[in-house]
């Protein structure tokens, strides 16, 4: 299917060639489209994800009048070395491809995991960063990260027994409603066919989880530094990283903007993606 706000031809999310830059003896795999004259946004995922776990709604109907750049982190899907048991590493190495890739000043999104990165990036190299959005994601050291491995590992074992994919179960509410844009999402995530990314490894997902965990452990960061625009959004039923951290965020982060989606969880930019689009637009735009 097309996506909304494309057209048929255009390079999309779904067609978008896989490529790697060398940094530092490593190569990132990313995926790049879309052209204009604002700031490109570079997008960050969730635990567990790689290239193909992108929303290609979004990254389509973000990339309409802008560069968008999908980024693999260390060690996931096509890139090379081991994935780091930090976040300040991987933000480390988020910097350094962006800078490699000679982007200049950049927009930031970041989903979850990628949330957590994206506050790091920011508060470090300010310069480098115009705005950001932090969706589905919580501060360092704040309410339920550190628990995200014994919320999640249940719902994963729920998911192998049932033959479903967990994202079901961890992103979305269990009502008709969440179903319905479970199933929608899942099957948005097979549409590329060819040039699919390398699966992430179950050691991937353990370090990964390390570098969550040490996240949701660690002093809470002085928020109060990031002087950028900045739009947080969530679902109403975060299970993963418990909606009350988009909140805190929000009052932490000088003027910065939030978004509640109503019956949705961790995933719920992915369930409204329709409304998301405009807003993270209208707000990478003002």
């Amino acid at each position: 299917m097309v996506h909304p706000h494309t057209e048929a031809g255009e390079i999309r999310f779904v067609n978008a060639p896989t490529r790697t830059i060398r940094v530092g003896g490593t190569d990132f795999a990313y995926r790049d489209l879309g052209t204009g004259d604002v700031p490109p946004l570079v997008m960050l995922n969730h635990w567990g994800a790689n290239l193909d776990n992108f929303d290609p709604c979004i990254v389509d109907g973000l990339a309409a009048g802008r560069r968008v750049i999908a980024l693999d982190y260390r060690g996931v899907g096509r890139s090379g070395g081991e994935a780091p048991l930090t976040v300040s590493e991987t933000a480390s190495d988020v910097t350094d491809v962006v800078r490699a890739l000679n982007l200049g000043s950049i927009d930031l999104l970041g989903f979850s995991f990628g949330g957590f990165v994206a506050q790091e990036v920011v508060l470090r190299e300010p310069d480098l960063i115009r705005k950001v959005i932090l969706t589905g994601t919580g501060p360092a050291g704040s309410f339920g990260i550190s628990k995200v491995g014994s919320v999640s590992w249940p719902l994963i074992i729920k998911g192998l027994l049932t033959f479903t994919d967990p994202k079901t179960y961890l992103f979305f509410t269990s009502t008709a409603n969440g179903r319905q844009a479970a199933r929608a999402f899942l099957s948005r995530l097979k549409e590329r066919t060819q040039d699919r990314d390398k699966p992430v490894t179950p050691k991937v997902f353990l370090r990964q989880l390390k570098a969550i965990k040490a996240w949701g452990l660690q002093a809470p960061q002085d928020l109060g530094q990031i002087s950028k625009p900045v739009l947080v959004s969530n679902g109403d039923h975060d299970i993963m990283v418990p909606t009350q951290n988009s909140h805190d965020l929000t009052r932490r982060i000088p003027g910065a903007q939030l978004h509640i989606y109503k019956d949705a969880g961790h995933g719920g930019i992915f369930q409204y993606h329709a409304e998301f689009v405009p807003t993270a637009r209208s707000f990478l735009d003002g």
